[in-house]
């Protein structure tokens, strides 16, 4: 027994933290915490950094072994009379890093902390019931080796299909059979250039929080966000398995037993290029007191695999079906909040299931496309285009005018990364154009040239006075408008888009353009960056 013990310490996952719950009395010398960092003894913490070192360097070869071993071709290095006594290198070093595990194993045996904890994550393994997984929560470990909570094979979901759920695709171009096969010769180039771009630096430029170095670098600062969710707000850390079997990483804080309104309702929060759900957007809702679901980026984090659109769609599905079927949420109960690079998992989720109680898109934008020519050469147009279309088709206005229920667009005033120039040119926020097009679509008689030119007025100005000025010269009663809506829903019950404006006169659809586009865009005097407060977060307006 003493010897399956110490094999499992040697192969177990490095401890990081260790969780108090809040049933535990204060360790002695640990008063007002509710948790400790791990403190591994001298053998453990210096076999663990000789393999932490051993690892960077592999990594640091593999991603370099095509320059490597170029090098010793020309070297002439790659021959037999070479290779044999480099072979015997490499397996004295592997079995000195067999040597050194098996001492780390050692001291964790010590560990009377580490002890404890391998015996707990082995008993859930086997035995995977509620009061197991509560002893687990209270320990910060190597997520890959946390247990399953939840997958979608334990629901069936129509909307799955062999290669995941469904994409919105861009629609073909009709073609003549013979042009068609002559035209994939000819771009044959151009798409083995996408895929490579894409599968390398266009993916880490696009979601840098990807990127290993910089989690690495982000680790301390996770680790505490991660801390303060569990510590102070009862989080509960799940694993969840996509239909690509990429592992999800979640943080859920459940409100609901505290009696409030807002606690039944739950907000479903997707992070940002380079965000973190320790350390995001999902702070926002939590202050304002709802139950919250943070969910990390394939790639991000404890989250497996790498955040394509399909990746991200798959996530975003088992994260719902998760709040529905494990923590017992309606769809109706749901509020889609979404940060940036996050409107596309979050406009796909409303798309997807119309149901869904409401969106709020924070600093986000209609269409990758625009934003990706703007950092790239001209002369790359074509390629860029045609990378951007095949295999990060971000395509956030598209899929947000498949659903039809309550909408909210926080424009951030002074926003550097989502403007086309420049953050001191707001018209090219492409914010903007995500609100036009949703106005466009849902009320397209009210929309007409004239409608447009007075938002765009509205979009244009400098300051919240000018704002006001310019909704107030235009002399829109709101409670008219409210009216006119109200009497033309009730009468229809129909879904977008609507007629309503048809028969009307142009001041008045100049009043109903400006007043539906302040209800539905809320601007924010800041940059991209800066957390949300709690006060700016509120539900969509709704008739």
């Amino acid at each position: 027994m003493a010897g399956w013990m110490w094999l499992r310490c040697v192969v177990g996952p490095h401890l990081q933290r260790i969780h108090r719950s809040p049933e535990q009395s204060r360790p002695e010398g640990r008063s007002g915490r509710r948790g400790w960092n791990y403190q591994a003894r001298t053998l453990e913490k210096h076999t663990h950094s000789i393999l932490g070192w051993a690892s960077a360097l592999w990594s640091l070869s593999y991603y370099s072994s095509p320059l490597l071993l170029c090098y010793l071709y020309r070297k002439g290095y790659i021959c037999s009379s070479k290779l044999v006594p480099v072979s015997q290198y490499v397996g004295t070093v592997l079995v000195c890093l067999l040597g050194v595990a098996c001492l780390r194993g050692w001291g964790r045996w010590k560990n009377s902390e580490y002890l404890q904890f391998i015996s707990i994550l082995e008993e859930t393994k086997t035995n995977h019931t509620p009061a197991n997984k509560k002893k687990l929560r209270c320990y910060d470990f190597d997520f890959t080796f946390w247990p399953s909570d939840f997958s979608w094979t334990e629901v069936s979901s129509p909307k799955l299909s062999k290669g995941g759920v469904s994409l919105l695709k861009p629609e073909p171009r009709l073609r003549g059979a013979a042009d068609s096969v002559l035209n994939s010769v000819r771009t044959l180039p151009c798409h083995i250039i996408s895929f490579l771009i894409a599968h390398s630096f266009g993916r880490r430029m696009l979601y840098p929080g990807s990127v290993g170095l910089l989690q690495k670098a982000m680790r301390p600062m996770l680790q505490q966000g991660q801390a303060r969710l569990i510590e102070e707000f009862d989080g509960q850390r799940n694993k969840l398995v996509a239909c690509d079997g990429n592992s999800i990483d979640t943080m859920f804080v459940d409100r609901r037993r505290d009696g409030g309104q807002k606690g039944q309702t739950l907000v479903i929060c997707c992070e940002g290029n380079a965000g973190f759900y320790e350390v995001g957007c999902m702070n926002t809702p939590l202050e304002g007191g709802y139950s919250v679901l943070g969910w990390n980026h394939p790639g991000f984090g404890g989250s497996t695999g790498v955040p394509f659109p399909q990746n991200e769609a798959n996530a975003m599905d088992v994260v719902i079906q998760f709040a529905i079927h494990k923590l017992g949420f309606q769809l109706t109960d749901i509020i889609i909040y979404a940060w940036s690079i996050g409107g596309f998992t979050a406009t796909w989720a409303v798309m997807s299931y119309p149901e869904i109680q409401s969106i709020v898109l924070d600093a986000s934008f209609d269409d990758l496309l625009p934003l990706a020519l703007k950092v790239m050469p001209d002369s790359w147009r074509p390629l860029v285009q045609h990378t951007v279309r095949q295999y990060m088709n971000l395509n956030n206005a598209e899929q947000l005018l498949k659903y039809q229920g309550p909408v909210l667009l926080i424009r951030r005033t002074r926003d550097e990364i989502i403007t086309t120039t420049g953050p001191e040119d707001i018209m090219s926020n492409r914010g903007n154009n995500l609100l036009l097009k949703l106005l466009q679509f849902r009320y397209p008689k009210i929309m007409t040239d004239e409608g447009i030119r007075v938002v765009r007025q509205w979009l244009g100005a400098s300051s919240f006075i000018e704002e006001a000025s310019i909704y107030s010269s235009y002399e829109v009663d709101d409670d008219w408008c409210t009216s006119v809506l109200q009497s033309y829903q009730a009468d229809r019950e129909v879904s977008f888009p609507w007629s309503v404006g048809e028969d009307m006169t142009v001041e008045g659809r100049r009043q109903l353009a400006l007043f539906l586009a302040r209800k539905y865009m809320q601007n924010f005097d800041t940059t991209h960056c800066t957390p949300l407060p709690a006060t700016e977060f509120h539900s969509p307006w709704r008739l």
